[in-house]
Formats: C-alpha cells, structure tokens, sequence
C-alpha cells in the first residue's frame, strides 16, 4: 500500500493540515484555529491533538505515513525541528516542535520557515512546474519569498530568501527590521496603503482614493488595486509606483539566480494579470538581456493549499 504524507502550515489565526499522495494530490484537509496564549505553548499539543483525532476519525495508522512536513514564521533550525522568534505565535523561546511531533505520533518530521515551504508548494504542484528553478515572492502583511536552486531550497548560513528586505529605495521608508526602504515597506499589503497616503498628500485632482483617504476611511490594498482597474488617476499612480519597485525586485533576483519562473503569490497577488502585466513592464526595463528572454513571471496557482503541498512535500525525503 503506497504510503501517504502530512502536510501542516501553521498561520498566527489557523493551522491548516492536509493528508497526499506521495504525488501530492489532496485527499483530506481540514484546520482548526491557532490559540496563542500562555506563550503558544497549546500550539503543538493542539496539531497533536488534532492528527490523532483525525487518523482515528479516517481509520488509519501512524505506520500509513512515510512522514510529516510542517511550514511556519519565524527562525526555524532544520536539523534540530526547533523554531524561536514567531512573535505572531507568541513564540519567544525556543520551541523543540521536532522532538514533541515525533514523540507523541511516531511519524518522521521535518519543519521548515512558512514562505519556503510555500516556494515548495508553488514549485511541485502549481505555477513553478516542478522545474529546478523557481524563485517564489509573496506579497501579504509581509512581502516574504523563497527560492529554489537545483531542485533545492536555497537556505544560506541562516536567512537566505528574505526577498522582502531587499532595498529597492535608499533612504525609503523605515522598516521593522531597521532599514529604510525595503521592497516591503512598499509592496506589501500595509505598505500599498502607506504609498496611497503619501502620494494622496500630494495629489490635487478629483480621485475617488483621494476622497476616500481625506474622508478618513480605511482603505486596504484590494481597494486601491480595485479603483485602479476603473481607471481611477490616484490609484493608477500607486499601483505604477508599487509594481514598479516589485518589477526592479524582480529583475534583481533574475539577474542574480535566473530562475525559470519567478511565481508571484500572496493576498495582493489576487488582482491577477493586472498586476502581473504592469510588474512584467519594469521588470523587462531592469533585467539584463539574457534574463528578459529566460526568466518568466507568473502568478501563483495553488492560493491558500501551497503552504500544505510544499509541507508535505519536505516528508518526500523519508519515502
């Protein structure tokens, strides 16, 4: 009987699991919520919990499974299955995840940091092709990525991948992490809101965003790429300034690894080709001739399931 895979992605306000194939195919998902108090320390008994529950509920053994593969924030240690620094989570201390999953299932785990695990989703069963080059960019809260080299995820010493800290304004606005100007500070969600505020400020002529912001009204990015799509003059200017720094992202990363594909995901990425055709125009600008001809763009396929896939998929190795 062909063994099957767990994949997990634990998220600040949900923990999504999901049972495959060993060729990645969904037969079971479900998620629960992700309670964060008392320092997390329910998070893992929690996923415990809930496996055993469902094993039992779909009558199946702990021996049916070559292995559990997990995605989540903060700093993750691969060899030891240890995270610390999830602060969503509440996760100050060093968290041994590894060693309490296996103890208490008897299944071989692997973890991994969420946006990587997501590149592996991307790669293996959506827009990546399962090609050995691909580099994955989310645009969420956040801007988070990860890349793939020879079929491998790139990890670097500690923190390689952390596309969204790469400068793409000298001087630009401060980031959390300290730097001033970082691709997330402008193309993340909250950051597409900061650029519409700013350039509001400066803006004169009749816009439905202009109206919006100086009613005092809470705007978010979907809003601003929405009356961008109606032609909207203040909005149509954001979105230009905000693909244009992903576009200068793009061709930076395509001009270092050359990937096949560059997959664009995350909640922004919902406004799809519009999107996707104004990013393509800079990146086209910046790129290096080789890279222009070699490197394609795409949007992500897989939505909310890339997390679980790409789990699942670091349990292959057990197999």
């Amino acid at each position: 009987m062909e063994k099957k895979l767990i994949g997990i992605d634990l998220g600040g306000t949900t923990i999504k699991f999901a049972i495959l194939t060993l060729t990645g195919e969904i037969q079971q998902k479900w998620s629960i919520q992700t309670n964060i108090l008392d320092d997390g320390s329910h998070i893992v008994p929690d996923i415990i919990t809930s496996i055993k529950h469902h094993l039992k509920l779909y009558q199946m053994q702990p021996s049916q499974f070559s292995g559990i593969g997990m995605g989540s924030p903060g700093t993750v240690d691969l060899k030891n299955g240890t995270v610390i620094g999830a602060y969503n989570l509440n996760w100050k201390t060093l968290q041994p995840v590894k060693t309490a999953i296996e103890k208490e299932l008897g299944i071989p785990f692997l973890i991994d940091n969420d946006a990587n695990v997501a590149a592996l989703g991307e790669r293996w069963k959506g827009a990546g092709e399962n090609d050995n080059e691909v580099v994955f960019v989310t645009l969420g809260t956040g801007v988070g990525g990860g890349i793939i080299s020879n079929g491998k995820l790139v990890h670097g010493v500690q923190a390689a991948g952390e596309i969204g800290h790469m400068i793409v304004e000298p001087n630009g606005y401060l980031c959390t992490c300290g730097n001033h100007g970082c691709l997330e500070t402008y193309a993340s969600a909250t950051g597409i809101v900061r650029v519409a505020r700013d350039l509001a400020e400066e803006y004169a002529g009749p816009a439905k965003l202009k109206k919006l912001l100086d009613d005092g009204q809470d705007i978010s990015s979907k809003i601003v790429f929405d009356l961008a799509k109606e032609a909207d003059q203040l909005a149509l200017m954001v979105v230009d300034q905000v693909c244009g720094y992903l576009g200068l992202a793009c061709a930076n990363i395509g001009n270092l690894l050359n990937p096949s594909f560059i997959v664009i995901g995350g909640g922004v990425s919902a406004a799809g080709e519009f999107l996707l055709d104004r990013v393509k125009k800079y990146f086209l600008k910046y790129a290096f001739p080789t890279v222009r001809t070699t490197t394609e763009l795409k949007l992500a396929q897989l939505g909310n399931d890339a997390g679980v896939i790409g789990a699942a998929s670091l349990a292959l190795t057990f197999n």
